[in-house]
This record gives structure tokens, C-alpha cells and sequence, in this order.
């Protein structure tokens, strides 16, 4: 959003506070300053929720999508001046539910646009109890009752309560009364606990003795924030009492809740609740100034798009101001600002500067809502994938020790990897082993050798197979298209020691490659095949957050040892990794078309490895090709569909060895995988001069067909790029879009534009919906600095990773927050889209006519240590 000054500082972060609202990151202003003055009353609207003047009311219009019972999207959900600051109406069988702490499952739904009134019926099938959840407005209120034909079963009498979850950082520094006893919002979770027996969760594991929260406090009327018209809420029960409870005491994503346990014995009405979200009469949203916090290079597209409340009607124009070194402020002029048009919940208005070339420090003023400063450069994309090399990339590594100067990032981690994993069993994180271990190995025994390489592949430790070798494939393809030989890391692995900002003499992206071929050729030495992952046995060990080191104990368990007994490097303790091990061809295909990348890259460098790594490839894809598939899948670990994957391998393939089998093959795949073109674009096309003509020829029509669909993409939103509406927001999807637009207008200018290599950089760096926040940490003047990363309990951030960004919640909602780092569909790190990032960002620095990189240098007397 707009600045009206500088960022203000994260000081107390660590305590898990948020500062008044920034003027850059969440699009809240602050409205304690505006009077209440009555508001209006609640009314059905077309988008489909309840609406007054600052509040919408949602009603079940999303769901959990089923990878965690909890994502907070679900039951009634309540946006409050343009925050959604409630979510997870609904009955619950704890007072602060876990993501793995069961939810009932979604019924029907049906609605009364004329009253207003939706019921929803659910149900939690394993105790055969359905319930129905009615809402309906009155006045400035929402009544909401609980009702059913059943008593609640025994097993959740004193369990089964209506839950209302309130984001933590809406209420930071808020008070809050209850039947006029006053409170003051923890900062920091301190309530006293109740121990309870064992805790059974979603997955079917009991995690062992545990603790439940103690209320807060408990009333019949509860009050938050009166002081602040613009996040007060009031929640009046008519028949049990309304617990307030801090979630954060059991789970650093919790959130207060507002819960009320529900009568047992009874059937028909068991609740009412009446909730009103104070409406601030004529609020409306400040405007969102998106473009782009990097800047732009002199000769390149600049727009800026203006994102407006619906309601605001003021007449406005955006400006451009050239900042002076003495700080004075000049116009520059620029062309009228054009109404785009409705998207989402919002109306748009744009202003193309693209003719304004002088290089400079700027920044753009709507009616007074100000950016943050940018840049005009000829230079300006040239460090942006810097922060990914130097800083992401380095701290993702797994098996090795990590150090920033004076701060220790993590040290060795999973020194003791790995166990294979139980069979017939699903993982919380969706792995799966099947009904064989596919290996020699015992279920629970060790595995030796895995404990080298990888990268932890998201928020989380895992080593998910999948993304491994899309990250070397990627980073292999930045090296040799670009010659990009940025030297800022050392890399020891005698030592298991990686020193960020200490040049070794070995360009950084060789090094990353090296480490996650040495994971991939490790499983196809331990086991004889590629695996789904390397992952956490259990919840207790997959939410550690902070140094991964510290995880294990690194000394591989020993059944016949006690728990406290160390013997020979082994231990007691079974807290090894588990490695799912189950066959699956498109693993195997996906893992060659690294090898077989890496091999490349590595020549000069670690020459043996790389002949390793080739000699890998050329014999699994013989394999593979001398019996039928294995095709095993689960969740998202096992590997694109089969044929992407193999075409993938047979591009590297044929890159490396210029062998015509390979060139045959693709000739074969490309009739069946010319419809999901855009799944393999940058591929098909990087084969092209390795194919004859004819292959070219053949892929004419299906680049035309995309080029086609990005001229739709320019008309269906403000920000000309595809914004998903799934449960994961969409930056993966904008950097394949711009990667796409760049290789193919690189091989297809006659009918590509290009332009989507511009626009997926924008979107990226600010030009989106939401706000303008950056979602490159690190990169651009306001970036993400509270993230889903491993250190994300210090409300912090990792420089260079990337973040999902916009989620877009049914209907119209599209949101980002800055002050809450736990959403992990918008603010979780992941590694392939910081490998995109760092292709995207030199794509746009050649298109653009900077410099695209020299010659790769000669590796002849360099080996990677």
C-alpha cells in the first residue's frame, strides 16, 4: 500500500508484536482516529457475504482444501476494514485446534440472498454427529446459532464448543473487556496450563502428554478493542458462557480464540451468539499505489496501477515525484491517469510512465498515499538475484553448518539421516510409503549415505525429492544461459561448513548444483533409485522451528540402546529422519534430468561426480525403458505426470550427450504433450537447437495458442499476469508465465512478444494485488520482512526467498499479510521458485539490454572442495 513516510521498524518483533500498522506492508490504516458514528447495517451483496460500511461477513464461502484440516479459510470469517481479522467460525473439538486437530467436514450450504440468512450443515463423520451453523444479520449484527437433531455423542461432551479465531496481529497492543471487566491483549502467550493425557491428532499418532490453555477470561459479553472503532468486535452469548483463549500458548500460529463449549444432552438450538464488527460509517480502504519497489530500467514498461475501495469515488491523478539529493520533490509529467476498470473487490485505476527514461530516485503520489522510493537504472535488475545466491540459497542447505559473520544460521543438520520409513503409511506432510519398502532395507532400519546435499525444501527440513532436482535443473540452466559465476559463499564439505560473504574461487551456482546432485546421486547409491524425501517422523519434530541442527542428535539411533544411552556415534534417541522409498518413474525421470544437467555444469569442477551423475542418468533411463512404469503417486512427492517428466530427461539427456535416441524420443513425446504446453514450454524450446527443423515447425501453432492466451491474460487483469485462486497463492505460476514469455519470444520472436518477462517481474516486486510489497525478500526498497520461513517465530525473514504472495479467498478477497508470517499459502518460502527467481531476474536484465552474463569461464584448475 501507499507510504505516508518511512517503514516503520519491526522493534518488538521478536516478541511476536506488531506495530501500528506500516505504510507500506498490510492495507489497514489505522482508524482508531475515526469516529464511529453509527455505521451501517448488514446486507447480502452480489459477490456473495454479508456487508456494511468497513465489515464483510463470510459465511463458509471457503473451505480447508484438505493438504491440513487447518488453513485458516474456513467457517464464518469476518473482514474488518480491509483485514480479515476472524476466521474459523465453526464447531471445534479443542479451544485452541492445531492444523492437524480434526474439522468437521462440509455438508451443504444454502443461502437466502433476500434475508441474508445462510445455513450450513457439517458434520465430524468419525463420531456420525452433524450440526447446522445459521447466520443471519440484524441490524449492525450477525446472529449466529448452533442447532442439531442429535445430542452430542459422549465423546464430545465438554470437547465440542463454536470457536471464533481472531488474528493476533489486528489485536497487538489492543485492550479488551468482558461483561465490563477489562483485559489488555498478551503481547506474548503466558496463561497458565492444564496437563492433559495423551493428544491423539489427524494423523492417528498420539504425540504423547500435552497441555491445554486455561481461559483468559470468561463472560456472557466479550469486547475487543473498544478503544479502536476500527477493529472493535463484540461477541454477546445469550445462554453459556464466551471464553476469550490464547492459542499462541500451545503453537506459535495460533491465534485468540472466542469459545463457547456446547450443552450436552440437548438437541435443536445448543447457541446463539450475536456478533457485531463495529462499522465505521463512510470508511473507506486508503488506495494501494502497486508498482514495482525494485524500479524499472529506462527503456522498459512502467506502470503503476491505483487499487481503490469500490465505494471511492474521489476524483484523483497519480503523480510522479523525481527525489532530489537535497530531498525536494519535483513533478514529472506524465499522462493522465486511466480508469482500468473492476477486479476482485476493488476498482483500478493506471498510469503508464514507460516514456519517462531519465534515470533517477522517484516515487508516486495518489491524492496524498505515497510509495516508497524507486529506481530508473540501466543497472537495476542487475543485483536483484543477488540476496537468492548469496543469502537463500546458502541457508537452505541441509548436512552442512551454516555462518553469516558474527550470526549462526544452523548447524549441521541431519547428520544422522535416514530411516526407512514404515510401509502402508501416510505422513502428515503428505509422503506415503506403500506396501513394500522398494528397498533391501527393514522398515525402521538405517539407511547410510543420505545424510549428504539437499536443501530444506520449504518452511519446513524436509528434502522433498521433487524439488531438488527442479532447483538443479534451474540453477543449471541460469549458469549456463547467463554464465552467471558470482563468488560470495564458501562451501567446505570435509568440514560440513558453509561462510556466507567468503569468496572460495568457485562460482556459487556450481557449488548449489554440486549439493543437490550429491543428495540425488546418494539415493540412487543408497537404494537404487530416486526416493519421495527425507522427512520428519512425527508432528513433534516437523514443528521445530529455528536452527535445524538442533533438531536430532546427529548420531544415528540404535534400537538395542536406551534412550539416554550414546555408544559409538549411535544413539537411543529415534528422532532420524524417515526416507520414503517407494518406486516411482517420474522421480527416476525427474532426478536424470538433473544428473544429467549437473554433469554439465560440474565438468571442470568436480569431474568425477559429474561423470558420476552422467553415468546415473544414461543407466536409469535405460532402466526405465526396459519395463513398464512404476506408478506410484501421493500427494505432491512424487513427481510431475509421467511423460513431463520424461520429456525432461530426454531434453538434458540430449543436451549432455547428443546421443539421437534422446532427440527420438522427444520427436515421440512431443504429439502427447503438446496440449499441456504450458508444463514444459521452457524445456520443449531449449531443445530446439538440438532437434531438426521440422521440431521447431511442429511446436508453431502451440506457441501461438499461448501467446493467444497471454493477450487474454493483458484484458483480464490490472497486472497482466495469471493470479491463481487455489489454496497457494500464485508467484510459482508468474514466474513460470514470465520464464515462459522470455524462452519463447528467445526462440519465437516472430509471434511472442516478450512482454510477460516485464510483468512477471512486476508482479513480483510490487505490481500486484493487495499491496506492494514486494514478495522477494531482500529485493526492492519495502520487501517481505515477516515471512513463512524456519525462523519465522521471530517474525522474520530470509533474504532472497519468495514468498507465494497473493491468495485470493472466495469470492473477491485477495490478501498478503505482512504483520503474520504463518499463512503458509502466501508467505511460505519454497526453493524452485527461488531458483525461477534467479532465471527471471537475469531474463529480465538481458531483455531490458543489461548485461547478460559472459562467457562461462574456464574451470580447468578449479574443483569444488
Amino acid at each position: 500500500m501507499g507510504s505516508r513516510g518511512k517503514r516503520l521498524v519491526l522493534a518488538t518483533a521478536l516478541l511476536g508484536a506488531a506495530l501500528p500498522v506500516t505504510a507500506f506492508a498490510q492495507a489497514n490504516t489505522a482508524t482508531s482516529a475515526r469516529p464511529a458514528n453509527g455505521g451501517t447495517a448488514l446486507r447480502w451483496t452480489e459477490p456473495g457475504y454479508l456487508h456494511a460500511d468497513g465489515v464483510d461477513v463470510l459465511v463458509f464461502s471457503n473451505t480447508n482444501d484438505g493438504l491440513f484440516a487447518d488453513a485458516k479459510i474456513s467457517g464464518v470469517e469476518i473482514i474488518h476494514q480491509g483485514v480479515r481479522t476472524a476466521t474459523n467460525g465453526d464447531v471445534r473439538l479443542a479451544a485452541t485446534p492445531g492444523q492437524w486437530d480434526p474439522a468437521a467436514q462440509l455438508v451443504s450450504r444454502t443461502v437466502d440472498a433476500r434475508t441474508g440468512v445462510v445455513e450450513t450443515t457439517l458434520e465430524y463423520p468419525d463420531y456420525k454427529w452433524r450440526y447446522t451453523i445459521r447466520t443471519e444479520p440484524r441490524g449492525k449484527a450477525v446472529a449466529i446459532t448452533v442447532s442439531t437433531a442429535q445430542p452430542l455423542p459422549a465423546a464430545l461432551a465438554n470437547k465440542a464448543g463454536f470457536n471464533l479465531e481472531f488474528l493476533p496481529a489486528a489485536y497487538f497492543h489492543k485492550s479488551f473487556a468482558i461483561d465490563g471487566r477489562p483485559g489488555a491483549m498478551p503481547i506474548y502467550p503466558a496463561d497458565a496450563m492444564v496437563r492433559t493425557p495423551e493428544r491423539n491428532m489427524a494423523s492417528g499418532r498420539s504425540e504423547g502428554p500435552g497441555a491445554e490453555p486455561t481461559p483468559i477470561a470468561s463472560g456472557s459479553r466479550l469486547v475487543l478493542a473498544p478503544e479502536d472503532a476500527g477493529r472493535r468486535m463484540t461477541i454477546q452469548s445469550t445462554s453459556v458462557p464466551v471464553q476469550l483463549f490464547d492459542g499462541r500458548n500451545q503453537s506459535q500460529n495460533g491465534w485468540f480464540v472466542a469459545r463457547s463449549l456446547l450443552p450436552a444432552g440437548r438437541t435443536g438450538k445448543l447457541l446463539e451468539w450475536t456478533v457485531e464488527a463495529n462499522s465505521v460509517a463512510g470508511w473507506l480502504r486508503t488506495p494501494v499505489i502497486a508498482h514495482s519497489q525494485l524500479g524499472y530500467a529506462p527503456g522498459a514498461s512502467k506502470v503503476a496501477t491505483v487499487e481503490l475501495d469500490k465505494a471511492d469515488r474521489r476524483p484523483g491523478q497519480v503523480k510522479l515525484l523525481r527525489v532530489g539529493e537535497d530531498g525536494r520533490l519535483t513533478p514529472v509529467a506524465v499522462p493522465a491517469t486511466k480508469a482500468w476498470g473492476s477486479y476482485l473487490r476493488y476498482n483500478y485505476r493506471q498510469l503508464d510512465f514507460s516514456a519517462v527514461r531519465q534515470p533517477g530516485t522517484y516515487l508516486l503520489d495518489y491524492n496524498g498515499t505515497r510509495t516508497a522510493t524507486f529506481r530508473i537504472a540501466d543497472d537495476v535488475y542487475a543485483d536483484a538475484w543477488h540476496p537468492t545466491n548469496d543469502v537463500y540459497f546458502p541457508v537452505a542447505m541441509d548436512h552442512m553448518a551454516v555462518n553469516e559473520a558474527y550470526r549462526v544460521w544452523h548447524g549441521p543438520a541431519h547428520l544422522d539421516d535416514a530411516r526407512q520409513a514404515p510401509v502402508n503409511h501416510e505422513h502428515i506432510d503428505l509422503y506415503r510409503q506403500g506396501p513394500t519398502t522398494d528397498t533391501k532395507f527393514k522398515p525402521g532400519e538405517h539407511i547410510p549415505g543420505l545424510n549428504v546435499g539437499g536443501w530444506f525444501d520449504a518452511g519446513d527440513f524436509d528434502i522433498r525429492t521433487q524439488s531438488q532436482y527442479q532447483v538443479v535443473v534451474q540453477l543449471a540452466a541460469a549458469r549456463e544461459r547467463w554464465g552467471l559465476d558470482r563468488d560470495t559463499v564458501s562451501v567446505d564439505d570435509a568440514r560440513r561448513q558453509v561462510e556466507m560473504h567468503l569468496p572460495d574461487g568457485v562460482p556459487d551456482l556450481v557449488q548449489q548444483v554440486r549439493h543437490g546432485t550429491l543428495q540425488l546421486v546418494a539415493q540412487f547409491d543408497a537404494v537404487g533409485h530416486a526416493i519421495h524425501g527425507i522427512v520428519e517422523p512425527d508432528v513433534g519434530e516437523y514443528t521445530h522451528l529455528g536452527d535445524a541442527g538442533s533438531k536430532t542428535d546427529r548420531l544415528v539411533y540404535d534400537p538395542r540402546l536406551k534412550p539416554e544411552e550414546q555408544k559409538d556415534g549411535r544413539s537411543g534417541i529415534p528422532d532420524d529422519r524417515w526416507a520414503f522409498t517407494s518406486k516411482a518413474t517420474a522421480l527416476n525421470y525427474g532426478s536424470i534430468a538433473a544428473l544429467a544437467a549437473a554433469s554439465r555444469v560440474m565438468t571442470g569442477y568436480d569431474d568425477a561426480l559429474a561423470a558420476k551423475a552422467r553415468s546415473i542418468a544414461e543407466r536409469v533411463w535405460t532402466e526405465e525403458h526396459s519395463h513398464a512404469p512404476d506408478t506410484f503417486s501421493h500427494g505432491n512427492t512424487t513427481g510431475g505426470p509421467i511423460e513431463v517428466e520424461e520429456f525432461t530427461a530426454a531434453v538434458e539427456l540430449l543436451k549432455t550427450t547428443r546421443d539421437q535416441r534422446y532427440a527420438d524420443r522427444i520427436s515421440a513425446l512431443w504429439p502427447t504433450l503438446a496440449p499441456r504446453f504450458g508444463m514444459i514450454a521452457w524445456t520443449a524450446a531449449d531443445a530446439i537447437p538440438f532437434m531438426p527443423a521440422s521440431y521447431r515447425a511442429a511446436m508453431v501453432p502451440a506457441v501461438q495458442a499461448w501467446q493467444a492466451d497471454a493477450n487474454k491474460l493483458e484484458a483480464a487483469n490490472p497486472f497482466g499476469v495469471p493470479v491463481t485462486t487455489t489454496g497457494w497463492a500464485g508467484s510459482g505460476a508468474v514466474l513460470n508465465y514470465g520464464l515462459t514469455s522470455y524462452i519463447l519470444h528467445k526462440h519465437f520472436p516472430e509471434i511472442v512478444d516478450g512482454r510477460g518477462v516485464q510483468r512477471g517481474v512486476d508482479f513480483l516486486l510490487g505490481h500486484h494485488p493487495a499491496s506492494d510489497v514486494s514478495f522477494v525478500s531482500g529485493v526492492g526498497t519495502v520487501a517481505k520482512e515477516v515471512a513463512y520461513g524456519n525462523n519465522r517465530a521471530d517474525f522474520s525473514f530470509i533474504a532472497g526467498g519468495v514468498v507465494p504472495g497473493v491468495l485470493v479467498l472466495k469470492p473477491d478477497y485477495p490478501e498478503n499479510h505482512e504483520d503474520w508470517p504463518f499463512f503458509w499459502g502466501e508467505n511460505e518460502y519454497v526453493i524452485p521458485e527461488g531458483s525461477m527467481w534467479i532465471a527471471l531476474a537475469n531474463a529480465a536484465r538481458e531483455m531490458t539490454g543489461g548485461k547478460a552474463g559472459a562467457p562461462l569461464p574456464s574451470p580447468a584448475s578449479k574443483r569444488a572442495r
